[in-house]
């Protein structure tokens, strides 16, 4: 059962992707679309990093992983290399958990 609800996602994200492949250029050179396909990664990373630092178990949670995103969220408006802001966020939440 498994394998075949593996296999049926596997077809499905072919397939999907396929699709989108498959439109005519004209239509992925409107402003509207070309503007919401830059748009729709952001914000769905954004929705991805916010159900990791805010939910635990189902419920919503404040602890020290929002920290970390504090201080990420902070070097990337001082424009840090990526090291310096992932690693600064993995020490700050680190530190709170220690406190």
């Amino acid at each position: 059962m498994t394998w075949a609800a593996l296999m049926a996602g596997c077809l499905a994200c072919y397939l999907l992707k396929l699709g989108g492949l498959s439109f005519p250029p004209a239509v992925l050179e409107h402003p509207v679309v070309a503007r919401t396909a830059d748009l729709i990664p952001v914000a769905l990373l954004a929705a991805l990093v916010a159900v990791q630092v805010f939910a635990q178990d189902g419920e919503l949670t404040v602890d020290a992983r929002v920290a970390g995103l504090g201080f990420a969220v902070v070097a990337l408006l001082l424009r840090a290399p990526f090291l310096v802001v992932v690693f600064g966020a993995a020490v700050v939440a680190a530190l709170v958990r220690l406190a």
